[in-house]
């Protein structure tokens, strides 16, 4: 893991701050920024989170779908968490918890629009901190980077429908047209690009992916730390008055967590499945594409929403749950069939020996 990788609660904890307090002191300049937008999506994060997801949608290489079918069992154990289960859980449970449990300290209209948040996190499956946690289990590359191209493909047809069934179904009035191109701009778009540019790159030479992303990484981390910025300078005033309302955001979120990884890895056992694929399956369908995420609650609801707070608090929820799941895989290798050794490598081992 990299720097940035290493200590990200570090870093949006202080982009928090940072946010917060400035938030505070020039309350105008937050201001205005946020009229900056065009049909409902603010220009000024356009650019940020462009900036922040265009990298990770140059490490996707598109030529490992055909090797799909090798391995199904893996990809459609991630393909039904994330899109038959993971966000009908994650709407059941904001629903419980801010119309019943919290409903006595938070009031029914930013009730509604944290459940809007937290809809907005389940329904976008990650697609950047996936290679990180992959790596960390010693997952299979490979089929890592399957996982993650066919759930984008998946993505482009299925984020607005289901986003928008839920968010109707707990009586939030959705536009279509700024949620669909929300996802046209947030997904479509950086894949478009993203495959242009490793396409060309790939031409070039070997390296000059790796190299044209590690150029790209420190500015990748300057779109995220001034999202982060920008959403809680907008939040300040309603932090400073509630600052319960992060950890009461935070609650559900650290059940779905854990609630996926657990449905998740039984029936990764169940099928079978050696650890190198059945650990990034599962975390896979854990974490989630909060760069996405935070770009259509800011479209949809505004960028001092209860619902871009909503989204913004699943990034440090996140990370440190994801370190905690990723020692869980890592102590229970020995539960799982281990993975195949390729042609020849047996041999050299014996050898060794």
């Amino acid at each position: 893991m990299g720097l940035f990788e290493r200590y990200l609660t570090v870093w949006v904890g202080l982009g928090i701050l940072a946010g917060v307090g400035l938030g505070l002191v020039a309350p105008g300049a937050f201001q205005s920024i946020a009229g900056l937008e065009f049909a409902q999506v603010n220009l000024v994060v356009a650019v940020f989170i462009w900036v922040m997801i265009y990298p990770m949608m140059i490490q996707i290489d598109w030529h490992a779908v055909k090797d799909v079918g090798k391995k199904p069992q893996g990809l459609i154990l991630t393909l039904v968490v994330n899109w038959l289960i993971k966000p009908f859980t994650m709407a059941a449970l904001g629903v419980l918890f801010f119309h019943y449990v919290f409903a006595p300290w938070v009031d029914p209209a930013s009730a509604s629009e944290y459940i809007a948040g937290m809809i907005l996190l389940g329904v976008a499956p990650c697609t950047a901190m996936v290679f990180v946690w992959s790596q960390l289990v010693k997952g299979d590359a490979n089929y890592t980077l399957v996982q993650v191209s066919v759930n984008d493909i998946i993505m482009i047809f299925a984020f607005a429908p289901i986003a928008a069934f839920l968010l109707g179904v707990t009586d939030i009035t959705v536009p279509w047209e700024t949620l669909l191109l929300s996802t046209v701009l947030y997904v479509v778009l950086p894949l478009a690009v993203g495959m242009a540019t490793r396409h060309a790159l790939e031409r070039r030479s070997s390296t000059a992916v790796g190299d044209f992303v590690a150029r790209l990484k420190p500015w990748s981390i300057v779109g995220l730390i001034a999202t982060v910025v920008l959403l809680f300078g907008f939040q300040a005033r309603t932090l400073v008055e509630q600052p319960l309302v992060i950890a009461m955001i935070a609650v559900p979120l650290i059940v779905q967590s854990y609630g996926i990884f657990l449905i998740a890895y039984v029936a990764a056992k169940a099928l079978k499945l050696p650890h190198n694929v059945a650990g990034p399956a599962c975390l896979i369908g854990t974490s989630n594409f909060f760069e996405l995420a935070v770009a259509v609650a800011i479209s949809l609801f505004g960028l001092n929403s209860g619902a871009a707070l909503a989204t913004v608090v699943g990034v440090l929820v996140e990370v440190p749950v994801m370190l905690s799941l990723v020692a869980i895989v890592n102590r229970t290798r020995h539960w799982f069939v281990p993975a195949a050794i390729p042609a020849g490598q047996g041999v050299m081992k014996e050898e060794a020996r």
